[in-house]
């Protein structure tokens, strides 16, 4: 099965190897027929401490690394 890729904006990197990415999605409400945003924060570990606060990435789903990390950085996107 292959593994989800999705791409966000690291929004903290409090902790050593670990970083918080926000995933926006637009998604068509069903009523109102808008589009909407939806978002996520995902725990996701950063091997080398590349990524600052603000980055854009691409993350990709891995094995657990903790409770709540189960994402690892691919590649800085800009």
């Amino acid at each position: 099965m292959p593994r989800r890729v999705l791409q966000g904006r690291v929004v903290s990197k409090a902790g050593d190897k670990s970083v918080v990415v926000l995933v926006e999605r637009r998604v068509m409400h069903p009523v109102y027929k808008k589009f909407v945003r939806r978002s996520k924060k995902f725990a996701v570990h950063d091997q080398d401490n590349r990524c600052t606060v603000g980055d854009f990435v691409r993350i990709q789903e891995s094995r657990p690394h903790s409770k709540s990390k189960h994402w690892e950085v691919l590649v800085d996107v800009a």
